[in-house]
């Protein structure tokens, strides 16, 4: 017991450490989530209508939004051990990498969503559901994605910039920037939703632009501290004189980087495609799963935020050389978020019947989205343990293995279970919903053999210095 107590739990330095880097991330992610409720309720207050339109275009925009994360992880990668190892030319490479590869993901973002969004939209509104409500539904949708369009620009302007501090060590700032931008969010949408303060009533459209505002704020705090403190921030002395990066690095990246990006993306479009298959249930199980993601991923930010310490802290390490630690490291790390999943599950799972009681929604939807809550409470374990275990595989750079581990496995066997199971069987959503997120054992499996193993254990930038 002795021997295991030491593997998987640490001392006081150990979590005050991991809590440095993950508490500034949980708070900014917290307070951002639980801005993006008070949002929900406030757009769900509107309309059924509107709250199902602007879920369905957040869906969409997820795919972009993970594109970018997907295009600065591998890069990410890189930077978290040339930090580790004081290599300055490194992460001023890695930065400039990020710059080139989001500026042509955002220009292919705007063209998609301009002139494929209206059929990607009517994808979600093929289930059961009044005529006029799908109208109006689609309506809706079509007004909010095209003002948030404005905002895909300073979003992955302000995710370069984010992720580069915190490969650098530097998480406060991208936590106040996502204080400032949710504050700044909240406040306008009030204003603008509602027409306070003598603004017109906007409604969804409203909403948009509170969003897009917001986030240009957010770009602008990070850019601006960034360049302010160049002395210790010093990847961005002399960032922008030249784009050219040596081709020795950009080959490794793009090696380690790609199959990051092709994942993210897949990944994100899988979860996209098994919303599509929960909708043929009915537009009320697609506004029941949007009160139940939204609420979840308020009670989420636990392990996301371990996840990234995962990221930066055993990256750092084995960019360090420093392989038992990194090991050592990251034992306690996945015990850390595993037993805080059950923690925050179980108080999920409590709380449950309270949340959809704030929407301004049918008696179906808001027993719908309790039952969706409780499973989503029911599986947090297995997700912040495969969401861990995921972060471990690619601060190694095990990216090829981390592909097939996510996003092959969504489209391989969750996304044909949902399909067959949503058009061709008797089952609820509810329980449709349960049998395609438990199959997430498989993947806690896998990433368990694969940890254990130390197929990740690697040194990526020993060459580079």
């Amino acid at each position: 017991m002795k021997k295991f107590l030491s593997k998987f739990i640490g001392d006081k330095r150990f979590y005050k450490m991991v809590l440095t880097v993950a508490v500034p991330i949980m708070i900014q992610n917290g307070i951002t989530n639980f801005v993006g409720l008070l949002d929900n309720i406030m757009v769900g207050s509107v309309g059924t209508e509107q709250m199902t339109g602007v879920a369905i275009v957040n869906q969409l925009l997820m795919v972009f939004n993970l594109s970018i994360f997907g295009a600065i992880s591998g890069p990410g990668i890189f930077g978290a051990q040339f930090y580790g190892s004081g290599d300055k030319e490194g992460m001023r490479n890695t930065f400039r990498f990020k710059v080139i590869i989001c500026t042509l993901i955002v220009v292919l973002g705007v063209l998609i969503f301009l002139f494929m969004g209206e059929c990607l939209i009517g994808l979600y509104l093929q289930g059961e559901g009044d005529t006029v409500a799908i109208e109006a539904t689609l309506h809706y949708a079509k007004q909010y994605l095209l003002v948030m369009l404005f905002g895909l620009l300073p979003f992955g302007v302000e995710q370069i910039y984010t992720s580069s501090l915190r490969e650098s060590g530097e998480t406060m700032i991208p936590m106040v920037a996502g204080i400032l931008a949710v504050g700044v969010n909240f406040v306008l949408n009030l204003v603008l939703i509602f027409g306070l303060l003598g603004f017109p009533k906007l409604g969804v459209a409203g909403a948009a632009i509170a969003t897009v505002i917001s986030r240009y704020a957010q770009a602008a705090v990070v850019i601006v501290w960034t360049h302010r403190h160049s002395e210790k921030m010093y990847f961005i002395e002399d960032a922008y004189r030249s784009l050219r990066i040596p081709m020795g690095l950009v080959g490794q990246i793009v090696k380690k980087g790609f199959p990051l990006m092709a994942n993210e993306i897949l990944w994100s479009a899988g979860m996209a495609m098994l919303s599509q298959c929960y909708s043929v249930k009915g537009l009320n199980t697609v506004a029941a799963l949007n009160i139940n993601n939204t609420i979840s991923n308020l009670f989420n930010v636990v392990f996301i935020a371990l996840g990234s310490a995962v990221s930066i802290v055993v990256g750092q390490l084995l960019g360090a050389g420093k392989m038992e630690e990194a090991v050592d490291t990251d034992n306690k790390l996945i015990a850390f978020t595993v037993m805080s999943c059950f923690g925050m599950g179980g108080l999920l799972f409590l709380c449950a019947p309270l949340f959809p009681m704030v929407y301004n929604t049918t008696p179906e939807v808001k027993g719908l989205a309790t039952n969706f809550i409780r499973v989503s409470a029911i599986c947090m374990p297995l997700y912040g343990f495969t969401h861990a275990t995921y972060f471990t595989l690619r601060s190694g750079g095990k990216t090829v293995v981390t592909f097939l581990f996510d996003s092959f496995f969504v489209w391989v066997g969750c996304i044909p279970v949902a399909y067959v199971l949503s058009r061709y069987s008797p089952l609820t959503s509810v329980l449709l919903y349960f049998v395609c997120q438990s199959m997430d054992w498989i993947k806690c499996v896998i990433g368990f053999i694969l940890v254990k193993r130390k197929v990740w254990v690697r040194r990526l930038v020993a060459d580079n210095n």
